[in-house]
């Protein structure tokens, strides 16, 4: 099926490359279908595209490339919506907001997307209970300079 983007334009994707969030993202809980596309000429950073509404496209990277630490355990109810899967077929992701200059960028670490990749199907998950928060530098700060 064709559909339109934000960053891309008009692309053709086909239904397997389909992600279904049962309940949306929160603040966006009718958008359902999603799609993963590469960010060109970018290898760190993805769009999760609404497959319904061309503007509604979330910058995504996976954030253990940035934070090697990053570490929490999923609730039981969250990994059954996913349908159970393997740890192979799990990928974690954390909403980006993209900021001039780029190393002022954040990552959003306390609602971590995860995604099933053998189902298809996605979920955002709030971390209640760690020290993760939604903004967090992705990229280290020079030294003296404090946020």
């Amino acid at each position: 099926m064709k559909i339109d983007t934000k960053y891309h334009g008009e692309i053709e994707v086909k239904s397997e490359e389909m992600v279904t969030f049962e309940h949306g993202i929160p603040g966006f809980g009718e958008e359902k279908q999603f799609v993963l596309l590469p960010l060109p000429e970018n290898e760190w950073f993805h769009i999760l595209q609404s497959v319904t509404t061309p503007q509604l496209g979330f910058v995504v990277t996976d954030p253990f490339v940035f934070f090697k630490a990053y570490d929490f355990e999923l609730d039981q109810a969250s990994v059954e919506s996913l349908g159970n899967p393997s740890e192979k077929d799990v990928q974690v992701l954390s909403i980006l907001t993209v900021r001039e200059p780029l190393n002022e960028s954040t990552a959003n670490l306390q609602a971590p997307i995860i995604l099933n990749l053998a189902n298809r199907k996605g979920k955002q998950v709030i971390l209640t209970n760690s020290h993760y928060q939604t903004k967090h530098l992705i990229f280290a700060q020079p030294a003296g300079k404090k946020k």
